[in-house]
């Protein structure tokens, strides 16, 4: 002997299983920072440093550049670039970067064989290690 729910008691049981099956499914609220590989966590460092101490601060060494950030780019390979105040879409004349899993920054470019070049250098290492200090003015 088969019993035949009628179509609301079926439709109300549906719902009950969906509205119980939610309760139990837990989402777990990621801790500050998690997901964030180690390159993205190092250039954020960087790039916020670097925007502090060398664009918002009105720099004279770098007032002819502007920053083309690029930390959550798809290829994996959070950067930044320098590149000309004038023509945003130009060339970069500095790239600074990180690379997959390493907080190792790579920095290259035309700047960097410019009288800046050494400042760009030191600013970035004392940034990879933490620092938000700005240094002295080259």
């Amino acid at each position: 002997m088969t019993k035949r729910f009628p179509i609301a008691g079926a439709a109300a049981l549906g719902i009950a299983a969906l509205a119980l099956a939610a309760c139990q499914s837990s989402t777990k609220t990621p801790s500050p920072g998690s997901g964030k590989s180690a390159s993205l966590q190092a250039m954020e460092q960087v790039a916020i440093a670097a925007h502090k101490c060398w664009i918002a601060s009105k720099d004279p060494a770098f007032k002819s550049y502007q920053m083309a950030n690029e930390l959550n780019n798809f290829g994996g390979t959070p950067r930044f670039l320098l590149v000309p105040a004038k023509h945003y879409g130009g060339k970069p004349l500095l790239v600074v970067q990180a690379t997959g899993g390493s907080s190792r920054v790579e920095v290259f470019g035309p700047l960097m064989s410019e009288p800046v070049g050494d400042r760009i250098g030191a600013d970035i290492q004392r940034w990879q290690t933490g620092s938000k200090e700005c240094g002295a003015a080259a």
